[in-house]
């Protein structure tokens, strides 16, 4: 009775160690002395040799690995920092553990650090910094996850999917690009104010041509109006004057006596029986003159009195 519970126990921690259970989220390896004898890849309990065999468990999630910054030389010259990252899945894990070894996944994501490094830099470095930096760098990370996808599978792994995060200009060449940036933005600025300034002047030139030939029509106009004006006026007038030529006369010598007999107009000397005072002589002194045998005398008019 003695013997039986040490061989009891000795059983149950057999059978508890031959069993392993393989989760949904792994994949399991039974080795037996580094070789692989069973492959797991069904969640569920599985059996193991106590002692004798072990488990190694690997990850069946789609997994990330972020490359570390690296520096490429596109067709024109123009260095750029490129940040990158990969989703991957292992595949094949009886394959992974031929490539990698006990190193595991460490291991493969170092591998796979260089094969994504050298693809990329293989990619870029074929294309202009133009073409990385616009929306058509969508195919170029799939060509680097096509050029990566042979070699990875020689690890067991599948690379699903390669991003770049950053793509920008290396620290010592910011200030020289924001340079040049802006002087190619100041020379358009400059050429559009150009263009601006030559469309304005044509503008205005049209402007000042259409006021000037505005202008020129309507004087023209106006002249033939005034004249047409002016000759119903002295149609008014002739036929006026020649219906009472006495009357016309009268109006004649009363423009002509408002026109010189105004303030400040120069002094004029004429005989007081000028034909100019007829309209201003009355009958009385029109008798005195005549009957006068006094000679004529001159007299001197002064507007301004």
């Amino acid at each position: 009775m003695r013997f039986l519970i040490p061989i009891g126990v000795l059983a149950v921690v057999g059978i508890l160690s031959s069993i392993f259970i393989v989760d949904e989220r792994e994949k399991a390896l039974v080795l037996q002395f580094g070789r692989v004898v069973a492959i797991k890849e069904d969640p569920g309990l599985a059996f193991k040799i106590p002692l004798i065999q072990e488990v190694v468990r690997y990850d069946d999630r789609i997994l990330s690995r972020d490359i570390d910054p690296l520096e490429i030389t596109p067709l024109d010259d123009r260095r750029l920092v490129v940040d990158a990252f990969a989703r991957y899945r292992i595949t094949d894990v009886n394959q992974f553990r031929q490539a990698v070894g006990v190193g595991g996944i460490a291991t493969a994501e170092t591998r796979l650090d260089s094969i994504l490094r050298a693809q990329t830099r293989e990619i870029l470095g074929s294309v202009s910094s133009n073409d990385i930096l616009s929306s058509d760098r969508a195919a170029l990370m799939q060509r680097i996850r096509n050029g990566a996808l042979d070699e990875a599978r020689g690890l067991g792994v599948e690379i699903l999917d390669v991003r770049l995060k950053r793509t920008d200009l290396p620290a010592e060449n910011l200030d020289a690009t924001f340079d040049r940036m802006r002087a190619e933005r100041e020379r358009e600025a400059t050429d559009e104010r150009a263009r601006g300034n030559e469309a304005a002047q044509r503008v205005r030139a049209q402007a000042d041509r259409t006021v000037v030939e505005l202008v020129s029509d309507a004087q023209r106009q106006s002249e033939i109006i005034r004249g047409e004006a002016d000759a119903r006026r002295n149609a008014i007038f002739a036929d006026a004057f020649g219906r009472d030529p006495e009357f016309f006369e009268f109006y004649r010598s009363l423009t002509a006596y408002t026109r010189a007999l105004q303030s400040g107009n120069s002094s004029i000397v004429m005989s007081p029986d000028s034909e100019f005072f007829n309209y201003l002589k009355s009958a009385e002194g029109a008798g005195r003159s005549a009957v006068s045998s006094q000679p004529a005398q001159r007299t001197q008019i002064d507007s301004g009195n």
